[in-house]
């Protein structure tokens, strides 16, 4: 048994228990060897989590689609510094997201979503003929989008096709499909994940949403383990489906409304992929700290205790829906004046619902969101918003009556 395979399952267990999570997988790998993959808790079904138990890794994909990019590149099929698709906009840029398109230029989610890289491509045209690269940093899927598509021309082949062909298959990862809409071409043996509110977690249909290039893996622990155990050989780059930390690591961790994950290679030789079968909420934005701590417990140190203010975070919106409820009954039953200027604030809460979808989109950077999925983000925060715009509204028009 390795040395440190009670403390990480300690930490893991520890961690699911903290933030409320039904299901992980963790792989850890050092250099080209496999060194464990472990799964933790169950799924939607009820059953154990293996390491062959199918999971998303939603945004972990684009390091796929990079690879497949520098393949075609390296075999001289396209050129990373060619402008693509009649625009100024290369590949290189859309793979570090600079190519100056942003979820504000192009609303990702929002928008009717594409079918194809082909339509996404399409959907895309009028903001890639505006779009000026200038070397910021915004992140958004449909660079990613774009890139399938330009793997597809390059290649003359399908995209998810070009993936089991040239990158899964021969990396061993039989267990792994990449897809085009959610959840229409989930696997028939993909168990849903979970959405959580209240301290619930309850099982749930990913949104519909187009994910080819961008977050349409669907893996497992054994087969992330094989990746990362292929990486010093395929020299992951930062900016190419990695990104540096703050530490110099490169990783990427990806979310959806149904699940999370990341991937981590530390400086130390060790690969860690965590794979969790529990949506992004508000106060649970990923496994970005959980690969943190394993990465500390591989290397021997002592990781920081897990924590996560999940649940207090929707205690305390119970608590405002209730507290919003006590204050305007009590409001109705007192019809005392008050200055009209006053009563504006009652409808503050209307309005910061109304534009919730932007007002979350600020938070993470910019990025699109649709109402339908804000509420999987977190129910909490719209029950509480609703109730309290019901019910200002509702001592508003009942005292301008009197």
């Amino acid at each position: 048994m390795i040395s440190w395979g009670a403390a990480l399952t300690l930490l893991v267990t520890t961690y699911m228990g903290e933030a409320s999570i039904p299901g992980m997988a963790v792989a850890v790998t050092k250099d080209d060897q496999i060194v464990s993959v472990q799964g933790y808790g169950h799924d939607s079904t009820g059953a154990p989590i293996t390491g062959r138990s199918k999971m998303a890794i939603a945004s972990v994909s684009k390091s796929f689609t990079a690879l497949a990019v520098r393949q075609l590149a390296d075999e001289g099929r396209l050129d990373l510094d060619r402008p693509v698709f009649d625009s100024r906009v290369a590949p290189r840029q859309l793979l570090a997201h600079k190519s100056g398109i942003s979820d504000r230029t192009l609303k990702e989610k929002s928008l009717p979503q594409p079918n194809s890289p082909a339509e996404a491509v399409e959907r895309a045209k009028e903001v890639l003929q505006n779009a000026v690269p200038d070397d910021q940093f915004r992140y958004t899927n449909t660079n990613y989008h774009l890139l399938a598509r330009v793997v597809e021309e390059a290649s003359g082949e399908n995209f998810n096709a070009y993936l089991k062909k040239h990158v899964f298959d021969p990396l061993g990862m039989r267990d792994t499909t990449a897809i085009d809409v959610t959840p229409r071409d989930l696997p028939p043996d993909y168990p849903k994940g979970f959405g959580y509110a209240y301290g619930v977690d309850v099982p749930l249909t990913e949104p519909d949403r187009f994910v080819t290039g961008s977050d349409g893996v669907i893996t497992t622990g054994d087969d992330m383990a094989k990746w990362l155990a292929a990486q010093p050989r395929l020299q992951p780059r930062d900016g190419m489906g990695w990104e540096a930390d703050d530490q110099g690591r490169l990783r990427h961790n990806g979310i959806w409304f149904t699940g999370t994950a990341g991937q981590l290679l530390t400086q130390d030789g060790h690969g860690i992929a965590v794979l969790s079968n529990s949506g992004l909420t508000l106060g649970n934005d990923g496994t970005y700290l959980l690969e943190n701590a394993i990465a500390d417990v591989v290397a021997g140190r002592t990781p920081p205790e897990p924590e996560s203010y999940r649940l207090l975070v929707d205690l305390v919106l119970a608590a405002l829906v209730l507290l919003s409820i006590g204050l305007n009954v009590r409001a109705l039953r007192r019809p005392r004046r008050f200055h009209k200027a006053w009563q504006v604030l009652r409808f503050v809460p209307v309005v910061v619902l109304l534009t919730l979808p932007a007002l979350i989109g600020v938070l993470y950077g910019g990025r699109d969101i649709t109402f339908f999925q804000l509420m999987h983000y977190s129910l909490p925060l719209v029950v509480w918003l609703g109730v309290s715009s019901v019910m200002n509204l509702s001592v508003a028009v009942v005292r301008w009556r009197r």
